[in-house]
């Protein structure tokens, strides 16, 4: 059997990019409008830090309006729901992500509850959640929408597919799990104290891990010529003797991909299969957000 088709996120999110930036050119000749979108990082978390700049680069790039707010580590939980109440008042910015992880004396769900669900372009709020799950159109976590956008590339039709979602996430899994229902695909959402977890591999036409595992999905589980989609990210000691006496590390996914290439179809490599695709999924929602919100303000 031949090496499986490596999907490459790089490529389908540079042209989702280029795409997006014909699109926000067509709303500001058409309507006079900007997407304009709002970050704000709470701290100096250096990971954090790098996110948030690739973030603002990329919005800038597609000719979106781009504000940041860095704020200290020590703000008070008042002082940030103050700071997103006027964000969300703000009529020319039409998405609001707070970078997360947040400091520990801020409670990161009524934070993420105060965002207004119209501007929530990281799709976390509770009202967009619950919108997704009765499947009524909603803002989406960038993450799934990537992977569902690279799902469809690569298979066209996903009706009456077999996918297995290992990782139940409020971020990835779940939602995960409601977009392949919503096409209908026949969902199994799995994690890692699954008991029958091999089983359920060998039976998936689709796999999606996102357990946080670094090669936690061996390619033995894995059902011959499936589509295997790796959001894991782990960082581990480097193999080469020499870089790891040096204490150098390399970034790997949740499937043992030399394994796994030999048996899928289809597979993402780690890094540059889904990772590139989160960010221009962000910006893919927040011209969504332009648009509604500037059908939900036209006069009648």
């Amino acid at each position: 059997m031949t090496e499986a088709i490596i999907i490459d996120g790089k490529t389908f999110s540079s042209n989702l990019r280029n795409k997006i930036a014909e699109d926000v050119k067509s709303l500001k000749k058409e309507q006079g409008i900007v997407p304009g979108l709002a970050v704000v990082l709470v701290g100096e978390n250096p990971a954090s830090q790098i996110y948030v700049r690739k973030k603002e680069e990329m919005t800038k790039a597609v000719g979106m309006h781009s504000v940041s707010h860095h704020v200290k580590a020590d703000i008070s939980q008042q002082a940030l729901l103050d700071l997103i109440d006027t964000l969300n008042r703000d009529p020319v910015i039409h998405g609001i992500l707070v970078q997360l992880p947040l400091p520990k004396h801020i409670d990161t769900p009524t934070i993420l509850a105060a965002i207004d669900p119209a501007k929530d372009v990281d799709g976390f709020h509770i009202i967009n959640a619950g919108l997704l799950a009765i499947g009524k159109p909603a803002l989406v976590p960038c993450t799934p929408a990537g992977c569902m956008m690279l799902l469809k590339d690569t298979l066209g039709n996903l009706q009456g597919k077999s996918a297995l979602v290992i990782g139940r996430s409020t971020i990835v899994g779940r939602p995960m799990a409601q977009l392949l229902l919503a096409a209908d695909c026949t969902v199994t959402i799995a994690h890692r104290y699954t008991s029958n977890l091999e089983a359920l591999c060998r039976q998936a036409d689709i796999v999606v891990a996102a357990v946080g595992i670094p090669h936690f999905v061996k390619g033995t589980w894995i059902k011959p010529g499936a589509v295997i989609i790796d959001v894991g990210i782990n960082r581990i000691p480097a193999q080469d003797p020499e870089a790891k006496a040096a204490g150098k590390t390399k970034i790997v996914g949740d499937v043992d991909f030399e394994e796994a290439v030999k048996v899928a179809s289809a597979i993402t490599p780690v890094p540059g299969g889904v990772g590139p695709m989160t960010i221009a999924c962000l910006l893919n929602n927040t011209i969504q957000a332009a648009r509604a919100l500037s059908d939900s303000t036209a006069p009648s």
